[in-house]
């Protein structure tokens, strides 16, 4: 599974793909109510980023997506319904992320957490606003960085550059 993903363990790349559900019920929940337009944008977008996000996370994306709907709904009934209990177990197990995001090849690591950012962001922006669309609440706003994971950035090395 996840053949590029090399330097971590299976578990890990395990909880890399569970972070895509996990960042979904974060940033839908924020604002205290899972909304549908969140969490159906959130579907379509794990089938769209299996082809259409950097090449390096196809296979990523392609096995997020064989389960995202089941692992979604593990998570939104594993969890309390309660906002603040909610969000405090979330920010902790994405906070777990740091270690195998860090012990990734640089690309991979700083592609998928652009992704993870990326991603939290477009679920944020799923409701709400004109049309139901581009509107993001305070909670939102405050999460969809993923202040709890550690950037990384691309090392470009000088004979690439």
């Amino acid at each position: 599974m996840l053949d590029n993903f090399t330097g971590i363990e299976e578990a890990q790349k395990k909880q890399l793909i569970d972070a895509i559900a996990q960042i979904t019920v974060l940033i839908a929940g924020a604002d205290g109510m899972i909304d549908t337009a969140e969490t159906a944008w959130a579907a379509k977008l794990t089938k769209i980023r299996s082809y259409a996000s950097e090449e390096l996370l196809h296979e990523f994306y392609q096995h997020v997506g064989k389960t995202f709907s089941e692992d979604l709904n593990t998570e939104i009934l594993a969890l309390p319904k309660e906002t603040d209990p909610r969000t405090e177990i979330l920010v902790n197990k994405l906070a777990l992320l740091n270690e195998p995001l860090s012990q990734l090849p640089n690309p991979i690591g700083a592609a998928l957490y652009k992704s993870f950012t990326s991603f939290a962001k477009h679920v944020a922006e799923a409701s709400g606003g004109f049309l139901r669309m581009w509107s993001v609440s305070g909670e939102e706003k405050q999460l969809m960085s993923l202040p709890m994971l550690t950037p990384i950035e691309l090392i470009i090395e000088e004979d690439e550059a």
